[in-house]
């Protein structure tokens, strides 16, 4: 059996057909760069994430050094996050001049936030939580941190679109909420996307402006900006998919439950999900003794999986490069030894799930017996 870890071909195919005549719609249209369909995409995702403004960008690495730097972030600066993320959590930091000043995180994977206090320093200009895999961070707690010192929190909601913590969606709690819209993602492009949500019209104008230029018109510029904004293509790929995006999160939600049900979680380790949480499963990642021999059992086996992510950052080259002096991050450091992320994208069939479950299984009665 052959079990891909991802799946956009079955989705293309899925959508081919009204897919197509959008996208000859907008090309038809003369209108790549900017368009109706990037203020429509902007309008819809604003309602969705609950907050009064959305400016689409062409990444979320673009998104977090916008937000960060328009909530003053500068050279000097600390900006506290963790190690165990994608690494443009940490390079849209180092970019600005600014240093990551790493948390360890919890059993779930996401920042501990009782620790957070103790790393704040004169120098801290932003709290950077990310919301891991679909899970969300401890919020209250994290605003609560956030309002005592003064100090903004930039969500990082790259893997997180319509995950809630206590009732409310990812990206509005933060200053701003930073998302991507990478093929992987549970809301995808056809390439590289992103987008940030805010209440504050300050940034939201600034955002306007300097993702173009910092130009007001053709012929007058009132900021040095940058080429951050989204094509009219892929905005146009990104209305039409979020018509679908509810049952996409339905389907992996249900996918989880599967795996839930059937993996032995005397040998398996997973968070579950508490009452507070609505985990949109962009990834299910498992944590496992003897876990790149496992990986090997499951490829052989035809089934593909992934680790995210591997080497924690502050075990980077490109991190010890400027800080070499070690740091200790014990849980991160430990799970990152432990993870592997499993399919559970939406086009899985449910025999498919049993039988990674049964393969895992049988790899851990068979060292049992060893």
């Amino acid at each position: 059996m052959k079990i891909d870890y991802v799946n956009l071909i079955s989705q293309y195919k899925l959508e081919r057909n009204k897919l197509i005549k959008l996208i000859d719609k907008t090309l038809m249209s003369g209108q790549y760069v900017g368009g109706k369909q990037i203020l429509k995409f902007e309008k819809k995702i604003a309602k969705l994430c609950k907050k009064k403004y959305a400016v689409a960008v062409n990444s979320g690495t673009d998104a977090l050094t916008l937000a960060l730097h328009l909530v003053g972030v500068r050279r000097g600066d600390e900006v506290i996050t963790v190690s165990n993320s994608f690494i443009a959590t940490t390079a849209v930091i180092i970019h600005l001049g600014a240093k990551p000043i790493f948390v360890d995180v919890k059993d779930d994977q996401n920042i501990n936030e009782d620790l957070i206090e103790k790393k704040i320093t004169k120098k801290t200009k932003a709290i950077l939580p990310v919301h891991l895999g679909g899970r969300m961070c401890n919020m209250n707690k994290i605003l609560s941190i956030s309002k005592k010192y003064k100090i903004p929190v930039i969500e990082d909601c790259a893997q997180s679109i319509m995950s809630k913590y206590d009732d409310k969606v990812s990206g509005s709690w933060g200053e701003v909420g930073c998302f991507s819209a990478h093929p992987l993602k549970n809301l995808n492009a056809a390439g590289d996307g992103g987008f940030l949500v805010t209440n504050n019209k300050k940034i939201y104008i600034s955002l306007k402006s300097l993702i173009n230029h910092g130009m007001e018109n053709r012929d007058k510029v009132s900021n040095f900006g940058y080429v951050s904004r989204m094509d009219n293509l892929q905005a146009t790929i990104l209305n039409f998919r979020l018509e679908s995006l509810k049952k996409v999160i339905d389907i992996r939600r249900k996918n989880f439950e599967i795996y839930r049900k059937n993996l032995n979680q005397k040998k398996i380790f997973f968070p579950e999900e508490n009452k507070k949480e609505f985990n949109t499963y962009h990834t299910f990642v498992i944590q496992v003794d003897n876990r790149d021999k496992l990986k090997t059992f499951l490829k052989k086996k035809g089934v593909d999986t992934s680790i995210h992510y591997p080497i924690p950052i502050h075990h980077q080259r490109a991190y010890k490069k400027i800080y070499p002096l070690k740091i200790k991050l014990r849980k991160t450091e430990q799970q990152a030894k432990r993870i592997i992320t499993l399919p559970i994208n939406q086009f899985l069939k449910k025999r498919e799930i049993l039988f990674i479950c049964k393969t895992i299984n049988k790899f851990f009665e068979y060292h049992d017996s060893r």
